[in-house]
């Protein structure tokens, strides 16, 4: 990294895990993974503002200035890959360290983006479009990020969600065992999923590559195993019906099954468990949100079914343990929002985003249902034990 890249603030770290492209489309909290604000690898560009004697640390606190000096130098730092992505990382970390909530991602594609839930810039294409932009042009994208960066969260008028599971059944969920299979490379040596890049960045090239994807055929068996323990365990009706999956309002591919599961309370939120061929399993979880598993399936992501399954019975039994939340509207841009903590208080996750149902008397119909639950869904109620004389 060098000891130049010292521009920003915050640690000075690699990319992060790239976005799935069937994921909910929610900005996450990132307790679960890392925010990356500072990017490591510009250091070359700063040795080339140095040798123009323009000082780096002034392009890195004014855009406009910054857009100003890379406007005539773009064809110069396009012909050197190696300065070509150096620019790139330094724009990106300008615009991360605009607002506190912004920081950088990767797409599924592999392209790079900078921003938050409202404003998010790929970055990689935005060098393209200096070249081409006029002054009107360059003053509007100047005064778009001016606005962005003083217009601060929308959170004042909106405690934290954070509901508390409080219900735990007595008899606990036992993941069913998976078969153990060992795959290879194209070179023929064993992949070592989970913890395949060691402490090193994934390769740029394996963002969008998912091979052996037939590493997830588990959760499949997982999710069954689920819905028979939700059965037994709470008192709930169960309908498996295909024409339950357009509850789910993301893309979840080829369909093989699906199942709903609706707790005998209508305080506590439903669960759809949707089986794809990817393959994978999509829940809907209450009214407005999607959660897939795998999240993404990507070389670079290194997931195996173990850490999705975690990830999938976290998610199913702390909602029936009441530790989930929904709420809509929220804001100026009136976001759904959710919130899940743990069953054991071991982790948490929220996000929020837009939501795309089919119409406007969907979406005010699941407002007026959060409204009764403000502090989140209810515990699901336990199935009664039959008594002596039954």
């Amino acid at each position: 990294m060098g000891e130049i890249e010292t521009l920003f603030d915050g640690p000075v770290t690699g990319l992060p895990a790239p976005l799935s492209s069937t994921a909910v489309a929610y900005a996450t909290d990132q307790t679960d993974g890392k925010t990356v604000k500072h990017l490591a690898g510009y250091a070359p560009f700063v040795a080339f503002c140095d040798a123009l004697g323009v000082p780096a640390q002034d392009l890195a606190s004014n855009v406009e200035r910054l857009f100003t000096f890379l406007k005539p130098h773009l064809k110069q730092i396009a012909e050197d890959p190696e300065l070509s992505n150096a620019a790139t990382v330094f724009v990106g970390n300008v615009i991360a360290a605009l607002r506190p909530d912004a920081c950088w991602s990767v797409m599924p594609d592999g392209s790079r983006e900078a921003g938050n839930m409202d404003l998010r810039i790929t970055v990689d294409r935005l060098i393209e479009g200096l070249g081409e932009a006029d002054d009107a042009m360059l003053a509007g994208l100047v005064t778009r990020l001016s606005e962005w960066s003083s217009d601060g969260p929308d959170d004042s008028l909106f405690p934290e969600l954070r509901p508390v599971p409080v219900v735990e059944a007595q008899q606990h969920f036992v993941r069913p065992d998976l078969p153990s299979r060992e795959y290879h490379g194209e070179d023929g040596r064993p992949i070592n999923y989970g913890d395949r890049w060691g402490a090193d960045s994934p390769p740029e090239d394996s963002y969008s590559v998912d091979t052996h994807r037939e590493r997830f055929e588990g959760l499949h068996q997982v999710a069954k195993a689920l819905v028979e323990y939700m059965n037994s365990t709470y008192d709930v009706d169960v309908s498996v019906d295909p024409a339950h999956a357009a509850d789910l309002s993301v893309n979840a591919g080829e369909v093989m099954e699906v199942a709903r599961v609706t707790p005998r309370d209508p305080s506590a939120a439903p669960l759809t468990f949707v089986w794809t061929a990817y393959p994978g399993v999509v829940v809907h979880a209450g009214l407005l949100h999607d959660f897939p598993f795998p999240i993404c399936g990507c070389d670079a992501c290194d997931e195996t079914v173990d850490s999705e399954a975690t990830r999938l019975e976290m998610l199913v039994l702390s909602v029936a343990a009441g530790g989930y939340g929904e709420r809509y509207p929220v804001g100026r841009e009136r976001w759904a929002e959710y919130s899940l903590t743990a069953v054991d208080g071991s982790g948490s996750q929220s996000g929020r985003g837009q939501v795309a149902l089919a119409g406007e008397g969907e979406l005010e119909a699941a407002a007026q249902r959060l409204g009764a639950v403000p502090d989140g869904w209810k515990p699901w109620p336990l199935r009664k034990s039959p008594s002596a004389s039954d």
